[in-house]
Order: structure tokens, then C-alpha cells, then sequence
């Protein structure tokens, strides 16, 4: 979105506005500029305030009936400090009215005694439903899944179902677009959307309308898979199922674009070594202490790079040119690596790349490298030896940068399936490892091929 948007201007002038309001102390203005706020809009206002503002402005989210929408809609780290902050009265009346699965999303953060002061408050369906959602991992589908359906039986006419759907009014679930067909096991069979609801003869059965090509998503699936499902049926929702077929619940499309927008965060993020949950004004020791792992490892890798510098010091020593120069094949290999890395990491991601398949795109990795080494080496190549008036430096960079980028590329599209095999997160240390590659081989190729031609 442009930085000129409408929206954009809006939310920056609600941002500066709130913030003059709170630094004059004119509290009850500021509680009236909330209640003309949705709770997503609130999250927003939050997540942009420093830590003493933001717990001025909670105190007054705190008196909200929607505070329990608010928290969900704001980061996990910020959510974590704003819940640190309530009382237990709050905390429970900050559950009460929402769906199960952001019920489920909540409780994960709350305090033992109140997830199970919760749990004693809920009838017995209602408890069934949330500790259904809960017994799956937060990144699965079961953990996206809403469990509030409407199920009709394959016999029943489509009158009935209208008559049904006319009873349940405010009980009908939100986001529904089509109706889940089931046996008297409660085992998925199909889906009757509202639009064939409508459009066809009321006398007909359940039956003779429903569609079969609705697949089924099972409840193990991860996040990543059931938004891979989505984006490509062009989903409004989706059954969610058990090993034997038996209907838990739905996903619905509100839950797949808050997946979708987390995993472009997580990639962004993850490429600096930062969660994608993190607080931009969270306490300066925190940050410090959370980023000082990363910069720790980057110094590791930079000294393995300045040893291997060192064993070179002779030769650095008689040419000049060689210092200067050297930069310049450890920045290319850099870039060229990125390039394969970022196009590895996104394959993984959206499930197009895995050991099945890595081979082709290596080999594809690698003749794009070839080709761009010989490429960018005749012009790095002229351009030293016009600078130094030497044949053997343009000789010796072109080399050593062709051997980089080859190496670069190989490592971008090898790295990111080695790390994900092992289970390490490729977004996260999948660029400090290449830059430690990139550097390695650059110099020990550089200043190797110079020790080796020019001494």
C-alpha cells in the first residue's frame, strides 16, 4: 500500500492525535476517540505506542466490551505484556462472547488458573469444543479450525434446511458460505453452498444438490499447507477433518490471511534474525538480549572470514591491489547467493521445492551463475586492469569471482533444504550462514589464486 493512501493518513493522524491527547492528560477525550475505533484498529494504536503510552491507552481498552478482540488482533510479545497487566476479573471477562477458535487462541496465553477457571465456566459443549480445538498445535489446521458449524443430513430436503437455517438467526456462525453434509456418524460427505441453497427447487434432497469436489482438510496439516490449499481452490472456507473422516470443525478465510500475513512477517523478520512477533518498543534490555544471540554468531562467522584473511597476510602485504579489490568478489558471491537463497526459502514456504525436485533447480541455479560470471568477471576484469594496469589482477578477480558466484549458488539453493531437514528455520539462519560461505570462499579464492600466480 503507498505511504499516501487514504487509510494510511488516517491511521497516522489517529496515531499522532492519541498520542497529543495522552501526553495532556485529556484521558476522556482519548476514551471517546476509542469507542469510534474497532477492536483491529485498537491493536494497531497499541502496537504504535511507547511502553508508558501504551499502558495509559490499555487502561481505557481495559473498560472495552471487545478488549478480548483487541488482544487477539495484536502480537503475541505485546499481548504478553498487556495480559501481565489485568486482573483476573478481566481476564475473564475478556473471554466471554468469542468464537472458540480465538477462545483457544487466547487462553494459550493466559495464566494456568484462569485457562482452567475458563474451562469450569463453559458448559459441557462448549468445553468439549474448546479442548477439541487445543489438543492441536497452534501452526495446524486443527488449531485454526472454528468448531461452530452447520451440518445437514444427505436425506432431508432443501426446504427443511432453509426452515433450519431460519431457526438458528443469531446462532448462525459468521463467515458462512456453504453447509457441511454429513452421515449420522457425523462423517464428512460434501458441501451445499447458500448460493445452491437458494437457487434450487426446495422439494429437491440434500442429496441431488450437495458437491462432492470440496475436499476435506485434515486436522494434522500445518498452517502453511492449508493456506497453499486455499489460495489455490480459491476457498471461502473448508471442512476440517479427523484420520477417520469425521467432521471437527472449519476453517474459514479470515483465519488463512492472518497465516499468510505471520509467514510474510516471519520471512521478513527472519532474514534481520527477529521474530516476526516482535515488539518495536519492547524494553530496550529485552531487545538487546534477544538480538545479541544473532549478532553473536554474525561475529563468528566474521572472524572465521578474517582468519582465513590472515593466512594471506604476505601477499596482501606485497600487492595493494588485492585489499582493494577483495570486497568486491565477497559482495558479489554475497548478492548472487541471496538471490538463490530467497528464491529457495519461498519454494519451501509455499511447499514447490523439496529434495524431489532440489536437483533441477541447483542445476538451474548453476547455469544462471555460470552465465552471470562470465558476465559481471570480463567487467570486473577490465575495469581492474584499466585501474591497475595489470593483466594478471583483471586475470586473478575474474577467476575467483566466477568460482564465488558459482559457490554462492550452490550454497543458496542447498542451505535452505539442509537447515529445514534438520529443523532449523531457513528464513532465520539461512543469511548468515550464506554471507559466512560467500566471504569464506571469496577471500580463500581471491588470495589463494594470488598466492599461488603472483608469488
Amino acid at each position: 500500500m503507498p505511504l499516501n493512501t487514504p487509510s494510511r493518513v488516517s491511521e497516522e493522524n489517529h496515531l499522532h492525535e492519541l498520542q497529543a491527547v495522552i501526553s495532556g492528560g485529556a484521558m476522556l477525550r482519548a476514551g471517546r476517540m476509542l469507542d469510534a475505533l474497532q477492536a483491529a484498529e485498537v491493536a494497531h494504536l497499541l502496537e504504535s505506542l511507547p511502553l508508558a503510552q501504551r499502558e495509559l491507552l490499555w487502561a481505557l481498552v481495559k473498560e472495552r466490551g471487545d478488549k478480548g478482540e483487541v488482544l487477539l488482533q495484536v502480537t503475541d510479545e505485546v499481548r504478553d505484556g498487556l495480559i501481565s497487566d489485568m486482573e483476573p476479573a478481566q481476564l475473564l471477562a475478556a473471554t466471554k462472547g468469542l468464537a472458540t477458535d480465538d477462545l483457544a487462541d487466547l487462553v494459550k496465553d493466559l495464566p494456568l488458573a484462569i485457562t482452567q477457571e475458563v474451562l469450569g465456566s463453559l458448559d459441557h459443549q462448549n468445553r468439549d469444543r474448546l479442548e477439541r480445538v487445543l489438543f492441536y498445535p497452534e501452526d495446524s489446521a486443527g488449531g485454526l479450525m472454528n468448531v461452530d458449524t452447520v451440518t445437514v443430513r444427505a436425506e432431508v430436503t432443501l426446504y427443511v434446511v432453509i426452515r433450519y437455517l431460519r431457526q438458528l438467526r443469531e446462532r448462525m456462525p459468521a463467515d458462512t458460505d456453504s453447509l457441511f453434509v454429513v452421515n449420522r456418524a457425523g462423517d464428512y460427505l460434501g458441501v451445499i453452498t447458500l448460493a445452491a441453497l437458494l437457487t434450487h427447487d426446495p422439494d429437491d434432497s440434500v442429496a441431488e444438490v450437495m458437491s462432492l469436489d470440496r475436499r476435506p482438510i485434515q486436522a494434522d496439516w500445518s498452517s502453511r499447507e492449508v493456506a497453499n490449499r486455499f489460495e489455490k481452490h480459491d476457498l471461502v472456507s473448508a471442512p476440517v477433518v479427523d484420520d477417520q473422516g469425521h467432521l471437527l470443525g472449519r476453517i474459514t478465510v479470515d483465519d488463512v490471511v492472518d497465516v499468510i500475513r505471520e509467514e510474510g512477517e516471519h520471512q521478513f523478520m527472519g532474514q534481520a534474525g527477529l521474530s516476526e512477533d516482535e515488539d518495536m518498543f519492547a524494553p530496550v534490555l529485552v531487545s538487546a538480549r534477544r538480538r545479541a544471540l544473532w549478532l553473536g554468531v554474525n561475529l563468528m562467522t566474521a572472524f572465521l572470514a578474517s582468519w582465513v584473511i590472515s593466512q594471506f597476510e604476505a601477499t596482501l602485504s606485497q600487492v595493494v591491489a588485492l585489499a582493494v579489490l577483495m570486497p568486491i568478489v565477497a559482495s558479489m558471491g554475497g548478492v548472487a547467493g541471496t538471490q538463490t537463497l530467497t528464491l529457495a526459502i519461498r519454494g519451501i514456504a509455499l511447499g514447490q521445492l523439496s529434495y524431489s525436485n532440489a536437483r533441477w533447480l541447483l542445476l538451474k541455479e548453476l547455469a544462471v551463475a555460470a552465465i552471470n560470471s562470465v558476465i559481471w568477471a570480463a567487467v570486473v576484469a577490465l575495469a581492474a586492469g584499466l585501474w591497475f594496469q595489470s593483466a594478471d589482477i583483471a586475470m586473478l578477480i575474474a577467476v575467483a569471482l566466477s568460482i564465488n558466484l558459482m559457490f554462492a549458488a550452490l550454497a543458496g539453493a542447498v542451505l535452505p533444504l539442509a537447515l529445514d531437514r534438520i529443523g532449523i528455520d531457513p528464513a532465520l539462519a539461512g543469511g548468515v550462514l550464506l554471507t559466512t560461505v560467500t566471504d569464506v570462499v571469496g577471500f580463500l579464492a581471491f588470495l589463494g589464486l594470488a598466492s599461488w600466480f603472483l608469488f
